[in-house]
């Protein structure tokens, strides 16, 4: 690991208290960057908190609900000047196909999983247009590619902030502002809550692609490639789209 490659810049990780947000984080502080991390649950950044002073660093971790405009006004408010931002918060659907999809339940996923890394990416457009450039990398997902990985409104959430990312990149490219897609598969982490099947008609459906799933993940797996993508190495990457799933979209 290079301890120097985001050395003097600052970052924004959301979904920072578990997972894939949090090695996220431990790795962006671990090379150099200052960072603020989102959470919903004060008890998740409590844990992340204390892993980074295991090694001897710190981050600015904060509650707060990346679906919640006022929120997210305040977060960006405190914040100066942005080098990354790492859009990770997401949630699952259970495997819920259309026909037992209701509507409290499609509204929260593309709240959370779509309609956050708008707002969120939009609050810091200006500040990152304002210095010149900077680097979005956002946590998409296998189910990005295919119907198969899981229901129709994590699906459908995670094809449509393709078109997002690959928005921005075009865009905003051209003042300095690259935005990338990291698409993970299985990972060992605690989103599995909302990934839990309640259909069983699903599932079966689902089962041909499930079963050639690759060996899950570690979050450090996934958490390289956004450091990668965000850092000055990845400098002419924009608007990739990068597999990190063990081969599974290669089948």
């Amino acid at each position: 690991m290079d301890t120097t490659r985001h050395a003097g810049r600052v970052a924004l990780v959301t979904g920072a208290g578990s997972g894939i947000g949090r090695a996220i984080v431990r790795r962006l502080v671990a090379e150099g960057a200052s960072v603020t991390g989102l959470d919903l649950n004060q008890e998740g950044l409590d844990g992340t908190a204390a892993l980074l002073a295991d090694s001897g660093g710190s981050a600015d971790l904060q509650v707060a609900d990346v679906t919640d405009q006022g929120d997210l006004d305040r977060v960006v408010a405190g914040i100066a000047h942005l080098d990354i931002l790492v859009n990770n918060a997401g949630i699952m659907d259970h495997f819920v196909p259309l026909d037992e999809m209701d509507d409290q339940m499609w509204d929260r996923v593309l709240a959370v999983n779509l309609t956050a890394v708008m707002r969120l990416t939009r609050a810091v457009l200006p500040m990152m247009r304002a210095a010149g450039g900077g680097a979005i990398v956002t946590v998409a997902s296998e189910a990005s590619l295919r119907a198969s990985a899981s229901g129709v409104a994590y699906t459908a959430s995670k094809h449509a902030v393709l078109g997002l990312v690959r928005h921005v990149a075009f865009y905003y490219g051209p003042e300095g502002i690259r935005s990338n897609a990291v698409l993970p598969g299985g990972v060992a982490t605690g989103i599995g809550e909302t990934a839990s099947p309640r259909s069983e008609w699903a599932m079966a459906r689902a089962g041909a692609a499930l079963a050639a799933m690759p060996p899950i993940a570690e979050p450090d797996q996934i958490a390289a490639a956004v450091s990668w993508l965000a850092s000055q190495e990845a400098s002419n990457v924009n608007g990739a789209i990068l597999a990190d799933d063990g081969g599974w979209s290669a089948g």
